[in-house]
């Protein structure tokens, strides 16, 4: 008989065995992306902002910690894609929403922004081996660089979220970057880091939406 391989996908320095608990720390640090959506939420309803496109962005967060959760306790085909889908779907939605109420371009351009970007990111996808993987956010980290800089020319006096969004984003990077090389150094490996800075990203990125006009929509 031959050997048995294993079902499960391990891409990770954490994972230690097949089965819900081999990425331990991998899964619980996706509570970010829930603390993210709560935060989110408390801060749109203070603020009079609780507009549907805010409600999207609070559920589309809430669906990346699942489907992270899901992904790093199953470590499964499918349950990857639950893992890689909602998080675009949130750069999508959020590139949408910022075009129509900050920019406010058209439907029509904010469209082909939005389709632009989403060639890039599946292009991205050809590279998936480069960078530990780190090399298929390359659109998003570039996109919120540019925003933030866009932003921050236009109103100097606001607080700069989407340019500390675009650091914190870099450091997690970093940090997802290395996890396999870490290994040796550190059992746990990086990637958990990974999530509880995104968490971070995600509200940032969202809470620069809070003040923009809903006439815009």
């Amino acid at each position: 008989m031959g050997q048995n391989r294993p079902t499960y996908i391990d891409l990770y320095c954490e994972r230690i065995a097949p089965g819900l608990f081999g990425e331990p720390a991998n899964a619980l640090s996706n509570a970010a992306f829930f603390a993210a959506a709560w935060l989110l939420a408390r801060e749109a309803r203070r603020l009079g902002a609780w507009r549907p496109d805010i409600v999207l962005l609070v559920a589309l967060t809430v669906l990346v910690g699942l489907g992270s959760t899901v992904f790093h306790t199953l470590a499964t085909t499918w349950a990857q894609w639950l893992d890689l889908v909602p998080i675009l779907l949130f750069q999508l939605a959020f590139l949408w929403i910022y075009a129509l109420r900050v920019l406010r371009w058209t439907p029509v351009a904010s469209a082909v922004l939005v389709a632009a970007f989403l060639a890039l990111a599946l292009y991205a996808r050809q590279f998936n081996e480069l960078l530990n993987g780190s090399i298929t956010y390359a659109p998003a980290i570039i996109a919120i660089f540019v925003l933030g800089l866009h932003h921050r020319a236009l109103h100097p006096r606001a607080p700069p979220l989407l340019l500390v969004g675009a650091g914190v984003f870099t450091i997690s990077l970093v940090l997802r970057t290395i996890d396999l090389a870490a290994c040796e150094r550190f059992r746990l490996g990086t990637h958990f880091l990974w999530h509880l800075l995104n968490g971070a990203v995600l509200y940032l990125a969202a809470r620069s939406l809070l003040a923009a006009p809903s006439e815009a929509a």
